[in-house]
Parts: structure tokens; sequence; C-alpha cells
């Protein structure tokens, strides 16, 4: 199974937020246990980058390239198929652009499910949407 995961889930993920952190690391360790693949968008890295570039913090954003060259890691590509996708998700469930985009290189590129903690999501039914709590 691939499994796609947002760009805040990644974030609590490397910076161990201290509400977000353990549930998603027992959720990544979950997966990769089972041999489920996981991926991100460009704009995942996109995201999780501006927070240590803004604070000057290279380690932190070392941390997130160790991880994107994972090979534990697939990194989905900003296609135009992806952007058109993203578009017709965006008219039909108003998601904000990122959100859309999100769902859209899921879709595009086949994962089976997307987690997010972003309840808004699940009303998408072009992917299962798995909502961490």
């Amino acid at each position: 199974m691939i499994v796609y995961l947002n760009a805040h889930f990644v974030i609590y993920f490397i910076e161990m937020n201290p509400v977000w952190g353990l549930k998603v690391t027992t959720y990544v360790t979950d997966l990769l246990g089972r041999g489920d693949e996981l991926a991100i968008s460009d704009l995942t890295r996109l995201e999780c980058q501006v927070g240590p570039l803004m604070s000057g913090n290279r380690m932190l954003l070392g941390k997130f390239t160790t991880f994107f060259q994972s090979p534990d890691v697939r990194v989905l590509p900003l296609t135009g198929a992806v952007c058109d996708r993203a578009a017709a998700l965006r008219a039909t469930y108003r998601f904000k652009t990122p959100d859309a985009i999100h769902l859209a290189a899921a879709i595009e590129d086949g994962c089976d499910r997307l987690v997010t903690n972003d309840a808004k999501l699940q009303s998408c039914t072009e992917i299962t949407v798995d909502l961490l709590s």
C-alpha cells in the first residue's frame, strides 16, 4: 500500500511535535512494519523547508532533507495532471489550494490513502483519507 503523508504530518514527525509527534511516529512505524510505502509531494518538501529556512535552523533542515532522501519515501512530482486534478478538487470540494494539490498528487500517482489530521479532507471521495487523531 502507498500512503501519502501531508506536510503537517511530516513536520510533526520530524520536529517531534509535543502533541502529535508520538502518534505520528507510531503510525509511520506501523506502516513501515507492514511493508507499506510512504509518499510525499514536491509541495510537501516546499512546505516543510519554510520554517527551518526562516529560522536559519540548518540542523532541522538537514533532518527534513534526510527524510526526503530516505529509500522509504517516494517524492511525487507536481505535474500538469496533478495541477488539473487539484483544480477540479478545489472546485468540487472548495479545498484550499495546498490541500487540493496534496490530494491530487496522491490520487494521480496511485496512492491508496492519504493521512492527515485535517478532518475537512475526509470529504474527498476520490481517495481514502485517514484521520490521525
